[in-house]
């Protein structure tokens, strides 16, 4: 039987994104993703790439603030379940400071490799690390820095068959030690081995050209948390000054948490289901879902558990 299978089709998820990341004069938008339901909603928006935060991870999973409370588990089960709802959309998760010594960093490496998850970012915060666009932050000295991208190249470099999974450097140095300190930082991840740089909560339009700039050719990502410390940039504006990815961790969480608030005040208030007004019934929800893939599969394979429909 002829594959119908493409040769794009069949780039692993760190390939596709490193030639996602590869086009000159784009910036690639990836929206924040925590469930099974945002990642269906960016797939059906078209999105290209998807990152899965820590801070979204942690509050969805453990209804809990990001203070390093989500484990290596909770970041690489959910991560796993995103990934494979469709491996053609790249996944970037967030690592946290690596869950441990570099044996440990080593070892999420390689379970995020398995876990079909295209790339991560890992920070130089210390281990008792909080949302970079909190204040009180703390950072590990340059040369545990360096230990951490280390080992995370040289958990990549053990991958039984080898790996592309893409590493970004991530410092929060900025709101510590100052912007040079910052750049000095991702310089020398660079030449420990990481592929991309993340400089956290950067302020000015001016910093991030400059970036650009020293870390070239390693490219820039840029975190646009709404209402955080860095300003909104539209992605053209980023793509001319040569940033390769932008993540938006807060664009579906807080969104849902002002509608569901809303949802459960009418609810409380009126006793009526707010999505009633809406008109989704079951099965749209569940088309949504990819209900009609699985029953197209049933019936390719000879099934009839959808013989009457659903």
């Amino acid at each position: 039987m002829e594959s119908r299978i493409t040769g794009e089709q069949q780039l692993k998820p760190a390939t596709r994104l490193r030639k996602l990341l590869s086009q000159p004069g784009i910036c690639i938008q990836a929206p924040g993703v925590y469930d099974g339901l945002c990642a269906r909603l960016a797939i059906e928006q078209g999105f290209e790439v998807m990152y899965m935060g820590g801070s979204m991870t942690t509050a969805a999973r453990l209804g809990k603030a990001d203070l390093a409370f989500a484990s290596l588990n909770d970041f690489a089960q959910n991560g796993q379940m995103i990934a494979n709802i469709d491996p053609r959309i790249p996944l970037i998760a967030d690592a946290d400071v690596g869950f441990g010594s570099p044996p440990n960093i080593a070892r999420m490496v390689q379970t995020y490799d398995s876990c079909g998850i295209a790339g991560f970012h890992i920070e130089d915060q210390m281990s008792n690390k909080r949302c970079g666009h909190l204040k009180g932050k703390a950072v590990v000295d340059i040369e545990t820095w360096k230990t951490r991208i280390r080992a995370c190249v040289i958990g990549r470099d053990a991958i039984y068959g080898g790996s592309d999974i893409v590493i970004i450097a991530r410092t929060d140095a900025l709101a510590v030690e100052g912007y040079q300190a910052a750049l000095d930082r991702l310089i020398a991840a660079r030449e420990c081995g990481a592929d991309m740089g993340f400089l956290e909560a950067i302020e000015t339009e001016e910093q991030i050209k400059n970036a650009v700039k020293v870390l070239a050719p390693m490219p820039l990502m840029v975190n646009l948390v709404s209402n955080g410390k860095t300003p909104w940039f539209s992605p053209e504006q980023l793509g001319e000054w040569g940033v390769k990815l932008a993540i938006y961790p807060g664009a579906a969480g807080k969104s849902v948490l002002h509608t569901i608030r809303r949802a459960y005040k009418f609810l409380m208030e009126t006793g009526q289901d707010d999505a009633q007004a809406q008109g989704l019934d079951p099965k749209g929800f569940f088309n949504v879902m990819g209900l009609q893939r699985e029953m197209e599969i049933d019936r390719l394979a000879g099934g009839v558990s959808f013989a009457n429909g659903a």
